[in-house]
């Protein structure tokens, strides 16, 4: 059973940091590119960030690009997101998500689209202050 748990969600002032973990068992995790999306209330869930499992293809949304940074660590099975200079519209609740990658993949052809990913966690909030 592929299980994804989020951790390091919080509230955070504006212009602070968090680092948000995902830790994924049930998988070969080396098989699979991990990402995160994250939903603000009342809107569709986005893609913020996704990686491979050698970084070749890392992929991050205009919105959080120079200050997010997607990172994993393939001994640990662990994915983790770093976010600096956090503005009000982070808030949302951030998922892990992993897809199955490889030539042929739906993911190799649509990296930032959540139709792409074959697991996703239950989400952790981030909620940022003014």
């Amino acid at each position: 059973q592929v299980q994804l748990v989020e951790s390091g969600g919080g509230l955070v002032q504006a212009g602070g940091s968090l680092r948000l973990s995902c830790a994924a068992s049930g998988l070969t995790f080396g098989s699979y590119a991990m990402g995160w999306f994250r939903q603000a209330p009342g809107k569709e869930r986005e893609f913020v960030s996704v990686r491979d499992w050698s970084g070749y293809s890392t992929y991050y949304a205009g919105s959080v690009k120079g200050r997010f940074t997607i990172s994993r660590d393939n001994a640990k099975n662990t994915l983790y997101l770093q976010m600096n200079s956090l503005k009000l519209e982070d808030t949302a609740v951030y998922y892990c998500a992993a897809a199955r990658a490889g030539s042929g993949s739906r993911w190799s052809t649509a990296p930032t689209s959540s139709t792409a990913y074959d697991y996703w966690g239950q989400g952790t909030q981030v909620t940022v202050s003014s």
